[in-house]
């Protein structure tokens, strides 16, 4: 659309759209919404954004869980925001081990990087909302915008945030997405 003002916004998934677990996500049946999590995507939608997901699933590479079941909970998360009238425009995943040196595996860039190559854009000052140091690491590294919530690892991540970096902080994505939305008017 000529003279729209698309933007762009990532997200982590565990721990920032569903509840996490140290035992990892491994069915439709554990990937369980956080709460105002899908309303607030579906704010974003409405507010002109494009959302891009970008999730470690190491859980592939050490076998508890296979790319059909990955695609199952993505189904789950899509058809709920369906109901809601939401979407996200796309989802980028790391199947890989920390040690298998893949360069999509956050704290690397490498999702991000898919994501912007996909929507043809420029990563600075986009916003990324995680709740781990490596979703902050993997976007300060590509100079976007990095948010942190205090939902999933989020409050342990907070306590080690190093203060000479300026990070803002929300208590979960609804409060995040609020924060965008009013800067955007």
């Amino acid at each position: 659309m000529p003279g729209s003002s698309t933007r762009y916004i990532i997200l982590d998934r565990d721990g920032v759209i569903n509840a996490d677990s140290d035992d990892f996500i491994k069915s439709p049946e554990e990937w369980q919404p956080l709460e105002g999590s899908l309303e607030a995507i579906a704010r974003l939608n409405q507010g002109g954004f494009t959302i891009g997901v970008a999730t470690n699933q190491s859980g592939i590479g050490r076998g508890l869980f296979d790319l059909p079941t990955l695609n199952a909970m993505h189904q789950k998360m899509h058809q709920l925001l369906a109901k809601l009238g939401a979407h996200v425009d796309m989802i980028a995943f790391c199947p890989h081990l920390p040690e298998d040196g893949c360069h999509c595996r956050k704290p690397l860039p490498g999702l991000y990087q898919a994501l912007a190559e996909r929507w043809n854009i420029k990563l600075e000052g986009i916003p990324v909302i995680g709740d781990s140091q490596r979703d902050l690491d993997a976007a300060l590294a590509v100079g976007a915008a990095p948010m942190l919530v205090r939902t999933g690892k989020g409050m342990k991540t907070e306590a080690a945030l190093d203060s000479h970096l300026e990070i803002p902080v929300f208590d979960n994505l609804a409060r995040a997405a609020d924060h965008l939305l009013e800067d955007s008017h």
